[in-house]
């Protein structure tokens, strides 16, 4: 056919992509990323351990070089790159990855470091023992070869694996669009779990399970999740955590010292050490002062040396959280199941596996038949020969050669040409009588192993025995103890604030145009220890003045409902004298939101309570334990507001306390607190006060049974007055309330502020003309509930007060106190 007779296929650019693709992925698949279910072995693994068995490269030889074993592997069976070869080998050999090596190295072969392998010239190995398990009787036609690459030999589609590979060895591997990973087992206990499979096919996973409770990995350490490793084992898919064993010695100066013991499965030694350092350099953690890498020829140790005075199970928690200390690992059981990619369960892999070592010694057992059949033959030919001795000697010498003695042999006793081929090849010394009783005996043995290769073909129950007496025999031999410990539940890790930061008084102040900082102590008594030494914008003041620790919290509460809860430590850290931080470069205010109020927390304890009261009257009490969250930036919500609503004022109390509100048109209720129940988070609370139609609640003041205190308040047109608490006398949480003032019929005041009256040295009025006034009520005798009030403030016609400014009280401790 010339080049113009050629007849071509039209398609598009996206089929022919689409189907090279597809035939590229399946190679993919099937040729070099997920293992058979049957060996457990991807084609490379194969391919390296089945050429150094042919090569004779065993446990009984000596050390071959790793370069010429490469050679042998790329040359005859695996054509894709020497890297790739001797990148299996490395695998192969490391103790770190398998728990059960299968190739025996000689030089430097990687580290749980991670260092990499020497160069394979400079390496030698050789199979492991065990290894010779997984080409057992692969010359007794157990199993199916096929053509190599370049059709120049054969090699094996599947090892006969005597032994469960699969899970004893695991597997990780990354194919097109699929992944696998299968953790490492016990010996013992994976064999345990075959026989009782074999035995019993409708065992539970429950039961299974007691036969093998979980992997068992090569560096040890310590699993958590018995639920996930069940789901996996059912599934084939499921999410466990590895955790480093570690424990407790005694260092020098009374430091205590972490020694880690056992780091998880695939984690690079260094690589942790490293991290852990990195840790202690960034001082993310307090107390943890060095980590040191100990590890000789006794085993791993890494020992990190922790203050005397410092929180163990703290610094563990937050090394298992921010470290390879503990790591996730993910279940993925897929394997290749007759030619298909296929995700298994524990109970499937070692069904699937059972079959296949039924096949392996069904065809072993075959082998072995045929050939003593053929044996028994030819020894009957030898007998019958040996006892016509003279005739048949007779007739070899009268023949012409040594096919005409064989057609003679056949023709005149009947010998078959097996036979009388045999016949001819016995040498003279071989008919004397102690041979002859060789042969008799031989005869004997041949027909009882022929008996006993008979039961096993034909009964499933003697087949089932010779699997298991295998599997005991190479369990007993290699097997070894379980390293890895098995914890039923993954431990939530709750890192404590007070590891990551040290714990320092410190001071937080928030100015009016919410500007925040954090301050020492050092700081501020170094800048002279008052207010006036601020650091501030111009116009601008200090409103909260709050003495705190780094490991504490504030919630700042909106004028809408809403609040932010702040760790301490997340407050930039300042000099006095700067002017701090805008606040919302730190959470998210919004341009109509303002914080009414800062409350310090130490703990977020359910027993202690936050309430809130309204403009419109509502209060509301909720656990404390109820504003602890993780959201840092956004706003949540504290408080249910009906529209037109406003937060006037949120505090901490108990049922023991009780609370006056006060009103814009001078009412008052007094009330105990614990008429109010508690209720969520993100509720609107009850009725306080009922309220006339224009009022709202400028003002609450939290009281005790039996307060002599005294109660002050304050009008926008500057008239002051003095009450005792005790005159408002306690009523039902939901009624109008007591006048607290006598109002004027035509512009009548308006209260803008009501405290206990030794609050008032510190508040400032801020007027319509932008003047600051003092508030000061001291001068004011102390009248009945209800009667009238008296000026305070001189102030010009139609000005008013608009605001009322609280100056912070700054209190120094005696040894600050020393240090000014």
């Amino acid at each position: 056919m010339s080049l113009f007779d050629q007849q071509y296929m039209q398609m598009s650019v996206r089929d022919v992509y689409r189907s090279r693709f597809s035939d590229y992925a399946r190679y993919i698949i099937l040729s070099r990323a997920i293992p058979d279910v049957r060996d457990g072995l991807k084609p490379v693994q194969r391919r390296v351990l089945y050429s150094m068995y042919k090569e004779k490269n065993t446990s009984d030889r000596p050390y071959r070089k790793s370069a010429k074993t490469v050679g042998d592997v790329m040359g005859n069976y695996h054509p894709h790159g020497d890297s790739s070869i001797y990148e299996t080998m490395v695998n192969l050999v490391q103790p770190h990855k398998m728990r059960e090596p299968l190739i025996d190295g000689h030089g430097h072969w990687g580290t749980v470091d991670g260092d990499s392998a020497a160069a394979m010239r400079y390496t030698e190995a050789r199979l492991m023992e065990i290894s010779t398990e997984m080409v057992r009787d692969i010359e007794k036609d157990t199993v199916d070869f096929i053509p190599n690459y370049d059709n120049t030999t054969k090699e094996p589609t599947v090892l006969p694996a005597r032994f469960p590979n699969l899970l004893v060895n695991g597997v990780t591997g990354i194919s097109i669009g699929f992944a696998t990973e299968i953790p490492t087992h016990n010996l013992r206990e994976v064999i345990d779990g075959t026989i009782a499979i074999l035995n019993r096919p409708d065992i539970s996973l429950d039961e299974l399970m007691t036969y093998i409770p979980g992997p068992d990995l090569p560096l040890g350490a310590i699993i958590q999740g018995k639920a996930e490793i069940k789901k996996a084992y059912r599934t084939g898919s499921g999410r466990i955590v590895i955790r480093s064993k570690t424990h407790l010695e005694k260092g020098k100066q009374g430091r205590q010292l972490i020694v880690v013991d056992e780091i998880p499965y695939s984690v690079k030694k260094k690589a942790l050490v490293q991290q852990i350092d990195e840790e202690i350099i960034e001082k993310n953690v307090d107390g943890l002062l060095e980590v040191r890498d100990e590890t000789d020829r006794e085993g791993l140790r890494i020992v990190l040396e922790i203050r005397k005075d410092a929180d163990v199970d703290g610094i563990l928690n937050y090394l298992y959280k921010k470290t390879d200390l503990q790591i996730p690992y993910s279940f993925n059981m897929l394997v290749i199941s007759d030619t298909h990619p296929r995700q298994m369960g524990l109970k499937e892999i070692l069904e699937s596996y059972i079959a296949h070592q039924k096949e392996v010694v069904t065809r072993r057992t075959r082998h072995d038949h045929d050939k003593a059949e053929k044996r028994l033959h030819i020894v009957e030919g030898i007998m019958k020969a040996i006892s016509i001795l003279r005739e048949v000697i007779d007739t070899i010498m009268d023949s012409q050669g040594r096919e005409d003695a064989r057609e003679n042999l056949i023709r005149k006793y009947q010998f078959t040409y097996e036979q009388a081929e045999a016949i001819l090849d016995i040498r003279l010394h071989q008919l004397t009588k102690l041979d002859i009783k060789k042969y008799e005996k031989e005869f004997s043995e041949l027909e009882k192993k022929l008996k006993e290769y008979a039961g096993i073909l034909s009964s499933e129950k003697k087949l089932n025995l010779v699997i298991e007496k295998e599997l005991k025999e190479i369990r007993d031999k290699y097997g070894s103890e379980r390293r890895t410990v098995i914890e039923d539940e993954i431990e939530t890790i709750e890192v404590d604030i007070s590891v990551t930061v040290p714990a320092e008084e410190v001071l937080v102040t928030l100015s009016d145009e919410m500007y925040i900082k954090r301050v020492s102590t050092r700081s501020f008594t170094s800048s002279g220890g008052t207010l006036e030494t601020a650091g501030m914008k111009e116009g601008d003041r200090i409103r909260d003045f709050i003495r705190i620790n780094t490991i504490h919290s504030l919630l700042l509460f909106t004028n809408d409902g809403m609040y932010f809860q702040l760790p301490v430590h997340e407050i930039p850290d300042v000099r006095w004298k700067d002017i701090g931080t805008a606040l919302v470069n730190i959470v998210s205010l919004g341009k109509e939101q303002k914080i009414i109020c800062v409350i310090p927390v130490e703990n977020f304890s359910k027993d202690v309570f936050i309430h809130f009261v309204t403009a419109q009257g509502m209060v509301k009490k909720t656990a404390l334990v109820d504003y602890s969250t993780n959201q840092r930036k956004r706003g949540i919500t504290a408080v249910k507001l009906k529209k037109g609503d406003s937060l006037v004022s949120v505090f901490l109390a108990t049922d023991a306390d009780q609370l006056l509100l006060i009103t814009k048109e001078a009412m008052c209720i007094h009330f105990a607190l614990k008429e109010v129940g508690g209720m969520g988070r993100n509720t609107a609370g009850v009725k306080a006060i009922r309220l006339a139609d224009d009022d709202e609640v400028v003002a609450s003041v939290v009281t005790h049974e039996e307060d002599e205190r005294v109660l002050g308040v304050v009008t926008k047109e500057g008239i002051g007055k003095r009450i005792y608490i005790s005159d408002f006398m306690l009523q039902a949480r939901g009624g109008k309330g007591l006048l607290v003032l006598k109002r004027r019929k035509t512009n009548p005041h308006e209260i803008l502020f009501a405290a206990i009256d030794d609050a008032f040295p510190q508040a400032l009025g801020l007027t319509s003309a932008a003047r600051e006034v003092g508030l000061d009520l001291s001068p004011l005798e102390i009248t009945e509930q209800g009667g009238i009030g008296r000026s305070i403030v001189d102030l010009e016609k139609g000005e008013t007060i608009e605001k009322v400014l609280m100056v912070p009280t700054v209190s120094l401790t005696e040894e600050e106190n020393g240090e000014m």
